[in-house]
């Protein structure tokens, strides 16, 4: 259209946008990492915080590692569809637990509710699910072989060793 300047305004944008969203990526994962050795589904030593500062120390030193070796080894396009794609499929996961849950656990106590269920657990499902359709083939490789990555750690490590494997074989899980 001839206006330069918009597409520097724009390119500014992208550039603050995905740095946001690699910061958020780097806190928010090494908060899963925690929660998942604090459950024992991996080794333990990564559950332990920094006695200074109250921050699990090592699992964000552990993800900046292998984000920086992704942004560095990995096109941008590519981690960009990686990361829709495991969005999306995390987006489902929700939905199927908002359904799963009403079913299995109706009296359970919920900080929050889900209006329109089972209408917009389902829409949000389809939503993803058509999202998810319009990657690239080999998007879905790459999401089926971390997806086995980790079905197999979880089989090998995780399924031992997990305080819900714990309370499941004492009786005192559901």
């Amino acid at each position: 259209m001839g206006v330069t300047w918009a597409s520097t305004v724009i390119s500014l944008g992208a550039v603050a946008g995905i740095t946001s969203a690699i910061l958020v990526l780097i806190l928010g994962q090494s908060r899963v990492l925690f929660a998942m050795s604090r459950d024992r589904l991996l080794p333990s030593r990564l559950a332990r915080v920094h006695p200074r500062v109250g921050t699990p120390w090592l699992d964000i030193a552990v993800i900046a590692v292998a984000v920086a070796a992704l942004a560095g080894f990995v096109p941008l396009d590519a981690l960009s569809e990686l990361v829709s794609i495991g969005t999306l499929v995390a987006f489902v996961v929700e939905c199927l637990g908002v359904l799963v849950l009403r079913r299995t656990w109706p009296d359970l106590p919920r900080a929050f509710r889900t209006a329109g269920v089972p209408v917009v657990p389902v829409l949000g499902m389809l939503a993803c699910g058509w999202l998810m359709l319009d990657l690239p083939v080999e998007t879905w490789l790459w999401f089926l072989a971390w997806t086995a990555i980790g079905l197999v750690i979880y089989l090998t490590y995780g399924r031992r060793h997990s305080t819900f494997a714990e309370c499941s074989s004492s009786g005192a899980a559901r």
